[in-house]
């Protein structure tokens, strides 16, 4: 399974010193930012609103990465970001995001972030009745509160979002001058999210929020925005290396015959942006906002991060076991399996991790990596990974394309093991890349 690259994960490979002098200065596993990446593809997003003749906004999800350096790449690049906490308030703030290119999500959300979301112009989206009742408290004419609703689409079993009938009383107390108050709130269109990657269902729900937005004009809401959430997929490897997996794959090929019941689609045919280009296109969305005036916003994380980092561990143990009659080398690495999140999901992240330094001559190596933990089930890679040479003490192994998710979701400082530091790269003369800690 072996990771697609970009060029600076190339530079990193190939530069004799860089991986080396980090580690030793870290001491510790630790997470390679590179932001460049991310303004690249944030660039991408606006391009495919450009093409499409469409006004967009991008919204990072700021869940998918704590990074500061992240957060910073959106305030320069012209994306906003989207908060779920007075933490990711304040720290999307600190780098220069200001608050009306802020989202604010999640469920039931505090008085507190209320409040500061409301300081800072930031754009709510709301989940229930009961939230705006909140609001209503807290939003003053002097302060004004700009909302979403956050819709609940018809089939869905999800716990976010309003019914039909939760909307239309929102919708009326918004617009009346009792409790809620037209002066102190003001409704600036609606937002859904689905699970999975499918395009076409992200499509038909944004025609329904465009007829939702106009029967709200009707109602005298001046709604402009309808928001169709994240869920941009991203292409990790080859689509040979993936329909191979997936055809082929069994317990045989993990360590103590180890199975998982699903694993992110790690090959994905229209990622990203090429994916919001087929939504627009769907049942021609991009001319219905047009001609309505409405703006489409998206909340990218995972998408956004593409290529933006890697995650490497040192190698400190190393075991020979046997499977079907056939050695596989079993590893410990200097840190834990809770840095490569995708197991808090009950799966695996399934690109091949890159042994480093390279040496020429070596023999292919079946190998799977443990943590340096004493839990059975802390594992890095169950998966007999066909290392291109016998790794030994002393080596990196860098697990490619993680920022999305991998790094942040599931970390813990257990054993008292420290949490991995993030090192950002930056570009320096002479072609050479040059690193500091991230600020966060």
């Amino acid at each position: 399974m072996p990771a697609l690259t970009d060029e600076w994960e190339r530079r990193v490979y190939d530069d004799p010193n860089l991986l080396g002098d980090i580690a030793f200065a870290i001491g510790g596993p630790f997470h390679l930012m590179y932001p460049q990446r991310v303004a690249r593809n944030i660039d991408r997003f606006h391009a495919a609103f450009e093409q499409a003749g469409v006004e967009g906004v991008v919204y990072y999800g700021k869940k998918a990465n704590k990074a500061a350096c992240v957060a910073r790449a959106c305030a320069t690049q012209g994306a906003g970001v989207d908060v779920s906490s007075i933490g990711e308030l304040t720290s999307a703030l600190a780098q220069g995001v200001r608050g009306h290119e802020l989202m604010v999500t999640g469920p039931a959300k505090s008085d507190d972030l209320l409040w500061l979301a409301v300081r800072h112009g930031a754009l709510i989206a709301l989940d229930s009745l009961d939230e705006l009742d909140r609001l209503a408290a807290i939003a003053t004419v002097a302060a004004p509160a700009e909302v979403m609703l956050r819709v609940l689409p018809a089939t869905s079993t999800s716990r976010f979002g309003m019914t039909d009938g939760e909307l239309d009383r929102a919708l009326s107390l918004i617009g009346s001058s009792g409790t809620v108050g037209h002066e102190s709130i003001r409704l600036a269109g609606f937002s859904f999210h689905l699970s999975g990657y499918d395009a076409v269902a992200r499509a038909e729900q944004a025609h329904a929020l465009i007829d939702r937005c106009r029967d709200a004009r009707t109602l005298g809401h001046p709604v402009t925005t309808i928001s169709i959430g994240g869920g941009f997929g991203v292409d990790y490897v080859p689509a040979s290396a993936w329909a191979e997996f997936t055809a082929a794959a069994d317990t045989r090929w993990f360590h103590a015959g180890k199975s998982f019941g699903s694993y992110y689609p790690y090959h994905f045919r229209a990622p990203g942006p090429a994916m919001l280009t087929a939504i627009l296109d769907h049942r021609g969305l991009a001319g219905r906002l047009r001609d309505n005036g409405i703006r489409l916003a998206v909340e990218p994380g995972r998408a956004l991060l593409d290529h933006a980092g890697c995650t490497v561990f040192r190698v400190q143990g190393s075991k020979t076991r046997h499977a079907d009659g056939q050695p596989y080398h079993l590893l410990t690495v200097d840190g834990s399996s809770l840095s490569l999140s995708e197991q808090w999901f009950d799966s695996e992240y399934l690109p091949d991790p890159v042994l480093w330094p390279p040496r020429p001559g070596g023999t292919p190596t079946p190998t799977c990596v443990g943590a340096a933990t004493c839990l059975e089930s802390d594992m890095l890679s169950w998966r007999r990974i066909p290392l291109p040479r016998p790794a030994t003490v002393g080596d990196l192994l860098i697990y490619p394309n993680t920022a999305g998710y991998q790094m942040d979701s599931n970390e813990s400082a257990f054993h008292e093991l420290p949490v991995p530091p993030k090192a950002v790269l930056h570009e320096a003369p002479g072609d050479r890349l040059r690193w500091m800690l991230d600020a966060g």
